[in-house]
């Protein structure tokens, strides 16, 4: 049998190819569910007691785009993310250019071990220590679901990204970074503005509009640990919101659950902190390629699909992650990589079914981030025209690094937005997107 039609029965015979899925299928039945989501609540119950009640959380974080921001003002910026917490300064000047000083970067609390409310949020005080009482305001862009509050708290509603601090759930995170932050001997903060990645990077994204460029709305997209979209909505019936100037909605895109699953996904997911839930998220997000494909990789050595020197190889190997199989795909002929030593020792048929393996789960990504995009761009009712297109900011190592990810996600996009839908968008990325989106919301 021809080898790539054997790759393709085997991702088949696993359900990867069907996973993929067509981003028309898959863009409407994310749309369906966003609608929902925007009526009410979801369950927040794992997939196997899930019905059809909506699965994104579509949270209303009452911000809209600012006419203009404070300029010579000081902010505290803190980006607490999937792996890295980071801290930082921000000013903006007279003619608004960012001037960001004092950055430092460590682990987020809550990785390696449990930890209680007290610790967490004791954890986060420590870690802004070289900032002290440098500015009345903070903006903090913390990267997990939580419901946002009119006055800019943040209530959480869940951790992704194998973060273990339960207790934290239901916490406002505002109010309780405040008062650990007085017990560490700070003034109180006058305003402390919580806002998720994808809101900072939609406001990053507003920055962009210079030099004669014009946008008829905008998103942030996050593809990197995690995965998640925001973008401006105008009529949110669970809130009795119906305005003329839409604000930011966050849509918790990784929970998305309604869409199949091949073997390799429900293994991996089985053994994490949050079984049946953030499905969507664990389908194409860094934290998850690696696992999913060393596992789909081991199945295939398992099933007959390499050389028998090559299948031992594989078989022997601990689970790798997405920076080792990204090697991989960037130098398959480089024996310096850890994939790349098996697949150089074994056969060009060895080396290519590895390849293709891999490959499809990079693809299945991006199939999967350009329906996140295609519904989000949908939902925002705007990108009719060609000169004012619907800016998307994207941010995430995954996305930008990723061996052809964000050239698939372009390409899907204009098949299916522009070339069917006569829809007009623009992918732009920036240096300290979220840094200064976060800056923004601490400032207005």
């Amino acid at each position: 049998m021809n080898q790539s039609c054997k790759v393709s029965a085997f991702l088949a015979k696993h359900g990867v190819t069907a996973a993929g899925g067509s981003i028309d299928v898959l863009t409407r039945a994310m749309l369906a569910d966003m609608e929902s989501g925007l009526e009410k609540d979801p369950s927040g119950l794992p997939l196997e007691k899930a019905g059809m009640e909506p699965s994104l959380e579509m949270i209303p974080t009452w911000t809209k785009l600012p006419d203009s921001v404070p300029q010579n003002e000081p902010v505290i910026v803190i980006d607490a993310g999937g792996t890295n917490f980071r801290s930082c300064l921000v000013k903006f000047d007279s003619k608004g250019n960012p001037e960001i000083t004092n950055l430092e970067k460590c682990g987020m609390p809550g990785i390696k071990k449990e930890l209680s409310k007290e610790e967490f949020f004791d954890a986060i005080a420590e870690n802004l220590d070289h900032l002290k009482n440098m500015s009345s305001r903070i903006g903090f862009c913390f990267s997990y679901a939580m419901k946002i509050t009119k006055d800019g708290d943040g209530q959480v509603i869940s951790f992704s990204k194998e973060i273990k601090a339960k207790e934290v759930i239901g916490s406002l995170v505002g109010k309780s970074l405040s008062d650990a932050l007085v017990k560490r001997g700070w003034n109180r903060p006058e305003k402390i503005i919580l806002l998720n990645d994808t809101a900072a990077a939609l406001l990053a994204g507003a920055s962009t509009a210079v030099d004669g460029r014009d946008y008829s709305s905008y998103i942030g997209f996050i593809l990197g640990t995690g995965m998640n979209a925001a973008y401006m909505e105008r009529t949110i019936p669970k809130v009795s919101v119906e305005n003329d100037s839409p604000q930011i909605v966050v849509c918790e895109s990784g929970k998305f659950n309604k869409l199949p699953r091949c073997s390799f996904d429900v293994e991996i997911d089985s053994k994490t902190n949050t079984p049946g839930l953030y499905v969507f998220e664990k389908m194409c997000s860094g934290a998850y390629l690696g696992p999913v494909s060393s596992l789909a990789l081991k199945t295939a050595a398992k099933e007959g699909l390499f050389s028998e020197k090559t299948a031992q190889e594989i078989l022997a190997l601990e689970d790798f992650g997405l920076i080792d199989m990204d090697k991989f795909l960037h130098g398959p002929k480089d024996s310096g990589t850890l994939l790349g030593r098996i697949a150089n020792s074994g056969t060009d048929s060895d080396m290519d079914t590895m390849y293709r393996i891999l490959d499809a789960f990079v693809d299945r990504s991006a199939r999967l981030a350009a329906a996140n995009l295609s519904a989000a761009v949908i939902k925002s009712g705007e990108g009719h025209s060609p000169s004012r297109p619907v800016c998307i900011l994207c941010e995430g190592t995954t996305f930008l690094k990723t061996h052809n990810l964000q050239k698939r996600v372009e390409a899907y996009l204009h098949t299916y937005l522009t070339m069917e839908k006569g829809l007009y968008w623009n992918i732009v990325s920036m240096d300290n997107a979220i840094t200064l989106g976060a800056a923004v919301a601490g400032l207005t």
